[in-house]
């Protein structure tokens, strides 16, 4: 459909300085059947590394590779400079949104954001009331869902504060790059990506409990089954810490031990990777065999801290999403650098009747799902599923909201049927210890099927190298 959407390799964008141009010409040098040779290698290098995830759906296979699309993505300074800002920002306002509701709530009392959209939220929780945080940051790493509209604007599609995945990939395709395709590389000069395990591990020391010279921390991974398993294995690697379960670590006079072949070792910082209802049986969920018993005590008591924090999923609720521009005023005197998608609330009667009215133009969302389930797009919907996304707004309104349809922007990727322009987002990661970290450029996320504007791995998506300019290329 040329015309209807912006394409990231378009070579008039103010900052390109012929970048893209660049690109599109060593790719014409490459040929079609080079880059399906080099593609299939790389896809063959990817399995052999074991950069997989896990689709708990399906029943045929346990590990598969994120597909890889060799046609890189890129992002001028100019553009990035903007985003960075954009997320910070964002960033900034989550952490004081979420410490104001567990302590005074004056967001809630000046009736900017409706009181029971947070405290009735599934993932409030009252165990986090007056709960100390270091430096007042309740979400360490965050991944924000960012596209590009039809009119080249950058717009937040959602936030990601609790357990955001996918860093792992942008190194990755990187190194693939490199690897596999060294002449598209060679003279760019692009903002490097190798540096978020440094990055990541100096943010969860600067939380460690006060008067630790030298923090051990750790990251907590529910086990080898986990959908981002091999993530996990990644930035451990990366920080150089330990990978451990909940299995290897014990808590003694509230305070947070790893079991090792010399003994018992002092742990000072968790990042982890599992969900809220897991992390301490004797708080949370008491079945749960993938926590630690007493680690909530021990968090409360300064003894150790947690990356994320607790209850941070109110945050990366889709409907308090819909309020994120007037949290961004309420507490930071700005507006958005990152406007949000307009986004009707159907907990509340004026945004429920105007997605009933017009199910047929909108996007309906489920404020709890991720990975892009139980998503309707109603121009591309049957009766049959406009009629079941009706019945289910109607039967729990709460649980929806509904957004217009955006013209996602495309990027030229390679297919079976050659070089064809798909839809893509993007997810920037930022690290916060002290101040806020954005790694440069992030996850790039393409919907392999033509047409589709699903990204998520899950449903079929596939990423690409996400290039940020530096400075001027060399041809």
């Amino acid at each position: 459909m040329p015309g209807l959407y912006v394409s990231e390799l378009a070579t008039d964008r103010p900052g390109d300085n012929g970048a893209a141009q660049i690109v599109r010409n060593r790719l014409s040098a490459i040929g079609l059947d080079g880059l399906r040779a080099r593609a299939k290698a790389a896809e063959n290098d990817l399995m052999s590394l074991g950069v997989t995830f896990t689709v708990y759906s399906d029943a045929t296979a346990i590990d598969r590779i994120l597909p890889f699309d060799c046609i890189p993505r890129i992002i001028t300074a100019a553009e990035w400079r903007k985003l960075e800002t954009g997320v910070q920002q964002r960033v900034a306002a989550i952490n004081a949104f979420l410490h104001d509701i567990y302590h005074d709530r004056k967001i809630l009392r000046d009736g900017i954001v409706p009181a029971e959209l947070v405290l009735g939220n599934a993932n409030y929780r009252p165990e986090m009331e007056n709960f100390p945080v270091r430096f007042g940051t309740y979400v360490h790493i965050c991944g924000i869902d960012i596209i590009r509209d039809q009119f080249g604007d950058f717009r937040v599609l959602e936030d990601n504060a609790r357990t955001p995945s996918g860093v792992s990939y942008v190194v990755e395709n990187r190194h693939l790059m490199r690897r596999a395709f060294p002449d598209l590389l060679a003279g760019m000069s692009l903002m490097p990506v190798d540096d978020y395990g440094r990055r990541l591990r100096e943010a969860l020391t600067e939380i460690a409990p006060e008067g630790v010279d030298d923090p051990q921390v750790v990251l907590l991974s529910p086990g080898i089954y986990n959908s981002a398993y091999f993530e996990h294995v990644f930035l451990a690697r990366e920080m150089g810490v330990p990978l451990v379960e909940g299995q290897d670590l014990v808590v003694e006079d509230d305070r947070v031990f790893m079991k090792t072949t010399a003994g018992l070792r002092a742990v000072h910082s968790i990042y982890r990777r599992l969900g809220d209802d897991f992390l301490d049986p004797t708080v949370f969920r008491p079945e749960s065999m993938l926590g630690v018993p007493g680690l909530i005590r021990a968090w409360r008591k300064g003894n150790v801290a947690l990356a994320n924090a607790v209850g941070t999923g109110v945050a990366d609720d889709k409907a308090v999403y819909a309020y994120m521009p007037r949290i961004i005023k309420y507490y930071l005197d700005q507006d958005p650098i990152l406007a949000n998608v307009e986004t009707n609330i159907c907990r509340e009667a004026e945004g429920l009747a105007y997605t009933l009215a017009n199910l047929d133009k909108l996007v309906t969302k489920p404020v709890g799902e991720s990975g892009g389930y139980g998503i309707t797009i109603g121009p591309r919907a049957t009766k049959e599923e406009l009629e079941a996304s009706r019945a289910a707004l109607i039967a729990n309104p709460s649980n929806w909201i509904s957004q217009p349809v955006i013209g996602l922007s495309t990027c030229p990727t390679l297919t079976d049927e050659g070089i064809r322009e798909r839809h893509l987002d993007l997810r920037p990661f930022a690290v916060t210890g002290r101040s806020t970290w954005v790694l440069p450029g992030g996850l790039s996320r393409v919907a392999l099927k033509a047409g589709s504007l699903i990204v998520n791995s899950s449903q079929g998506g596939g990423s690409k190298d996400t290039w940020v300019l530096a400075e001027e290329s060399r041809r």
